[in-house]
């Protein structure tokens, strides 16, 4: 159907107010129906990720009810009986987690609901502790306030892989949601087939989080920001068992709000996002600032240097954990045999370097947490789980330990904080660290910044820029010659399956890898230099030049 057709189709069937209202005030803006119903939603690196309102492309209860009917679907063609289902703060999100509920509940699957707002690391644990077939968070994540989503995890606790997530659309594909009517949500509850997920599992987690700790801690200040999202409870709790007591929440941060309306764009990579809890540790003269972004998988940092709050990268810290953690361990040879961490090809090199001084082995996945976690699994079948170290990909997300299969804030967190207090008994920041890092391995320094391409014109416009990078190769960037060009559509470099990915290695030192994002309308660019600090910036300078030359 075209986008008019189906516009009219919804106007036709529509029954909630709210989104007939929507349809209303669209009418006869050609436009905005356009980019409301040219495709249905897809599933990307993090599932299926929309801007809320009215229509195919857009996440509302219609398209909740089609995607848990055709997971339903597929589930019932395997035998599964089984879901837990999860939530954060966003706008509609415990609607949406209660819609998908009566779904599943309709098809006599089981649910297991969270209590209130829960991070998605604890979604993936709990998916394993209580033997599910399937796991769904509600989240879109460190989007915009006007997101949100639906991540879809199997019985592993890992997000569905492709070849997964293609099998459950083609039973997606056939649903027609105004055909999905389930009972209510209390019906379903008195009957038995919704039940919550209780507490007795959330204290199972925590213990799982604290067995990952390393050293004794030392007395901090810590600054903490769940950034309105649901960290607001599991984060503080893990940081005060482990013996971190004083720690100041920003009030006006402290509780769930999908409005977020001191942090329109709640992603503690942006250096706005922490500004309410760097001003409150200024006041505090706190040590460290914690900030978890909405469904708690990703957390950000900054740290007390020389008086003044350094905001550290993802890459960063990534860096500082794995050199701490194999640091550590190896010093009482307790890291396994064959040890094992994980990096995504988006993600710094450097911790190659540290990891061969270690003796630990290092793989490549591609972008998104779902493939960490895959690997954990290939090492499980093995029968060698406990040979994973760490994972973590340079958009803040970590996970050490086993206990779930995505990146997990929770215990990013209190290992951040361990680390923090374990350098400053030697007298050093994290910064100082750092430094000596780059001292003994070399000065990586990456750069990121994205395109933004909204609406079906930019959709159309970011595949033609891709294929463009094909058809008409790039020869040089950033004022070096290409001497080596990958294209993950089909190469055989890195053992991972096809994506829609190019990566570019200069002759004056610069790495550049160029990805579509999977969850928002973006092409992005990640850029590595290895050289001095002045000429690693005059690198960035030109490289960002010819970027937007080129992506223009």
């Amino acid at each position: 159907m075209t986008s008019m057709e189906r516009y009219n189709e919804w106007k036709l069937k529509v029954t909630d107010l709210s989104l007939k209202k929507e349809l209303e005030k669209m009418a006869g803006d050609s436009v905005a129906i356009e980019n409301a119903f040219y495709k249905d939603l897809e599933f990307g690196t993090g599932g299926m990720r929309g801007i809320l309102g009215v229509g195919t492309n857009c996440l509302n209860i219609y398209n909740i009810r089609k995607v848990t009917e055709g997971v339903a679907r597929a589930m019932e063609a395997k035998g599964q009986k089984s879901v837990v289902i999860s939530y954060d703060s966003r706008i509609k999100s415990k609607i949406f987690a209660r819609t998908t509920a009566t779904v599943f509940a309709f098809h006599n699957i089981k649910v297991f609901l969270v209590p209130e707002e829960s991070p998605t690391p604890f979604l993936s644990y709990a998916v394993r502790k209580l033997g599910c077939d399937m796991g769904v968070m509600i989240t879109a994540s460190h989007n915009p306030k006007q997101y949100n989503g639906y991540k879809l995890f199997n019985s592993t606790g890992c997000q569905v892989l492709d070849d997964e997530a293609n099998e459950i659309i083609s039973y997606v594909d056939k649903v027609d949601p105004f055909e999905v009517k389930p009972r209510t949500f209390a019906y379903y509850v008195k009957h038995g087939q919704i039940s919550y997920v209780e507490q007795w599992v959330y204290g199972n987690f925590l213990n799982d989080v604290e067995s990952q700790s390393l050293n004794d801690v030392n007395p901090i200040k810590i600054v903490y920001t769940p950034l309105n999202g649901a960290g607001f409870k599991l984060v503080p709790e893990v940081l005060y068992e482990r013996g971190f007591t004083d720690i100041e929440i920003v009030e006006k941060q402290a509780r769930p709000n999908g409005r977020f309306t001191t942090c329109p764009y709640p992603n503690p990579e942006k250096p706005e996002a922490l500004k309410l809890a760097i001003d409150l540790a200024k006041k505090k003269e706190a040590d460290l600032v914690l900030a978890t972004d909405p469904d708690c998988d990703r957390v950000g940092i900054a740290v007390k240097h020389n008086g003044e709050y350094v905001l550290l990268t993802g890459n960063e810290v990534g860096v500082l954990l794995t050199d701490y953690i194999l640091g550590t361990r190896y010093s009482r040879w307790s890291l396994p045999n064959k040890a094992v961490i994980v990096r995504t090809i988006v993600t710094s090199s450097l911790v190659d370097k540290i990891a061969e001084n270690f003796g630990v082995k290092v793989e490549c996945v591609l972008t998104g947490f779902k493939w960490i976690g895959s690997v954990i699994e290939k090492l499980k079948a093995e029968g060698d789980a406990n040979r994973f170290v760490i994972g973590f990909e340079e958009s803040y997300g970590y996970l050490i330990g086993t206990h779930c299969r995505d990146k997990d804030a929770v215990v990013a967190s209190m290992l951040i904080a361990e680390m923090v207090s374990y350098y400053a008994k030697e007298g050093k920041t994290l910064v100082d660290q750092l430094g000596y890092i780059y001292d003994r391995y070399g000065k990586y320094e990456h750069k990121n910044i994205s395109k933004k391409f909204e609406g079906a014109s930019g959709n159309a416009k970011m595949k033609e820029l891709m294929d463009g990078l094909r058809t008409n190769p790039i020869i040089s960037l950033g004022g070096g010659k290409i001497i080596k060009s990958i294209d993950f559509m089909d190469q055989s470099v890195y053992d991972v399956p096809k994506s829609n990915v190019m990566l570019y290695e200069t002759d004056n030192g610069l790495t550049v890898v160029v990805r579509p994002s999977g969850t928002e309308p973006l092409i992005k660019f990640y850029i590595t230099a290895t050289l001095s600090a002045e000429e690693n910036k005059k690198l960035f300078d030109s490289a960002v030049s010819d970027i937007d030359k080129i992506f223009a």
